[in-house]
């Protein structure tokens, strides 16, 4: 009988324990999407970056194409003015607002370098090609950062949905 406080006690410090180990699993897990999120803005960032340098390449071949590269110029600055913060993945309408963004800035680099086809010598050029692959290799590290950025979220979910993780992640909200 003198026992049973302290079996009592030792329960409640083992169940404590492992409520404390799964809600640092949910926070490890919750630090992994933004990081995750974060190198997807990164990539878009980049990708952002290399828009002067490639308008200003093509415009000294191109200088009648004044309209695309003004488009690609406007939607640089629309993309680069759309900010999209860990806190804000939740809101739809300010994730669509960042999608649409990237989605317009996207759109016009592929104008651009469809204006780029009817420029033998723009082509040919070392800094256009140099720009290109820059271009390319940034487009794909971007799908992989969305990937990454995909498996996070839903390794999270998956933690945050699934017994005894989601008792803890409804006490802590």
């Amino acid at each position: 009988m003198t026992r049973l406080p302290f079996i009592l006690l030792g329960l409640a410090i083992i169940l404590g324990a492992y409520g404390v180990a799964l809600y640092n699993s949910l926070q490890r897990a919750d630090e992994s999407v933004n990081a995750a999120w974060s190198e997807v803005v990164n990539q878009y960032q980049r990708r952002a970056d290399l828009v002067p340098n490639l308008v200003a390449t093509v415009k000294g071949y191109a200088a009648h194409e004044q309209a695309t590269l003004a488009q690609v110029v406007e939607a640089r600055s629309r993309a680069s003015s759309v900010h999209l913060s860990t806190e804000q993945l939740n809101d739809p309408a300010a994730l669509e607002r960042y999608r649409a963004a990237q989605s317009e800035l996207g759109n016009g680099l592929a104008r651009l370098l469809a204006v780029a086809e009817g420029y033998p010598d723009l082509k040919a050029s070392a800094n256009f090609e140099a720009l290109q692959t820059q271009l390319e290799g940034t487009e794909n590290r971007i799908a992989v950062a969305r990937k990454d950025y995909i498996a996070s979220v839903q390794e999270y979910n998956k933690l945050i949905r699934t017994f005894p993780t989601n008792i803890i992640a409804r006490i802590v909200g």
